[in-house]
């Protein structure tokens, strides 16, 4: 019986530093691929970085450094930006552009996003979710690609075949209500 009071006063103490306001960043990193014609592959990156917590962030700060130069160009936009602030369920985002002409595999690390609660001195930092790793120029099969011309030269006649069939089963299968007069009327 001595338990049920310590577990009271662990549960209290634990819900007094649960309720406390603070930030809590979430950040999502995309990337798509797309093959140019001269042979190279652009990155295109984009983390969202999401306030979830009951407190404003400060001195918000994205740095993603995880792309080798040696591996890419920057085309467009930066691997980092910051922003003064980040309210309370308020969301941010941010984009840039690379290019690559080196094949093979790529795994990129999570960005690393910095900021400030006014209750601590020291900066916090969060970590964005990993992304699968990228096949730079990689064979790829073609993709089978809906074609618009089969559907205009053929639509019409699957349509009229699909009316009649369906035509046909109706007329065909006996309906449940005429099944049911007929087993009435044989008592």
């Amino acid at each position: 019986m001595a338990l049920i009071p310590v577990f009271v006063v662990l549960f209290l103490i634990s819900a007094t530093f649960a309720s406390t306001d603070s930030p809590f960043i979430v950040a999502h990193k995309k990337v798509s691929l797309n093959r140019l014609k001269s042979g190279a592959e652009r990155v295109s990156v984009s983390i969202d970085i999401y306030n979830q917590g009951s407190a404003t962030a400060y001195d918000v700060s994205l740095t993603d450094d995880a792309w080798a130069p040696e591996v890419f160009d920057l085309v467009s936009g930066n691997t980092s930006k910051s922003w003064e602030r980040l309210d309370v369920g308020s969301f941010v985002s941010h984009s840039f552009v690379l290019e690559s002409n080196v094949k093979g595999v790529f795994h990129a690390a999570s960005a690393i996003i910095k900021f400030r609660i006014p209750t601590k001195a020291s900066l916090q930092e969060a970590f964005s979710t990993p992304i699968l790793p990228l096949e730079i120029l990689a064979d790829r099969p073609p993709e089978k690609k809906f074609e618009w011309r089969l559907l205009a030269k053929y639509g019409s006649l699957v349509s009229v075949i699909s009316i009649v069939v369906l035509f046909v089963y109706l007329v065909a299968t006996p309906s449940k209500s005429s099944a049911g007069k007929a087993s009435k009327k044989r008592r």
